[in-house]
């Protein structure tokens, strides 16, 4: 591990872009480029509305806990919350899933973090909640875009 940074907010959705942002800032380090923070950017942004909207269902009181460890040219995030977590996480990942139809929620934030991502696992937290699990490697997207 060469650096680590974490991050606690409370569950409301001005909180996300400072997410996000704060995120962003953190991998400034590995000098990725712009198209590949946007990513990361884009991901954070997904798992961080995932746990306020569906995890605490819009519940002031929650926290959603962000640690991100940049170890070489990969950055490892892990969004975390004790909401009410998934019952089906299979079900949950399959692209248009949504329980909150009503609200205009389109079931692809599972989805989108995947394509842009390395990585990704979401599992479930004991006794409740949620953890998404995701990497990037900014090294070898470099090496493509090159």
């Amino acid at each position: 591990m060469d650096n680590f940074m974490s991050l606690k907010i409370k569950a409301v959705s001005e909180n996300e872009a400072f997410a996000r942002s704060a995120v962003a800032a953190f991998c400034v380090g590995a000098n990725p480029t712009v198209d590949k923070l946007d990513d990361v950017k884009t991901a954070v942004s997904e798992a961080v509305t995932n746990s306020i909207v569906h995890g605490y269902e819009n519940n002031p009181d929650g926290v959603v806990e962000i640690t991100a460890i940049l170890s070489g040219s990969t950055i490892h995030i892990e969004v975390t919350d004790t909401g009410v977590g998934i019952a089906d996480i299979e079900r949950a990942r399959a692209p248009f899933f949504t329980t909150k139809a009503d609200e205009e929620r389109s079931g692809m934030g599972f989805t989108v973090m995947e394509s842009y991502m390395d990585s990704l696992s979401v599992e479930p937290n004991e006794p409740r909640g949620l953890t998404v699990r995701m990497s990037k490697d900014f090294a070898a997207s470099k090496k493509a875009t090159e």
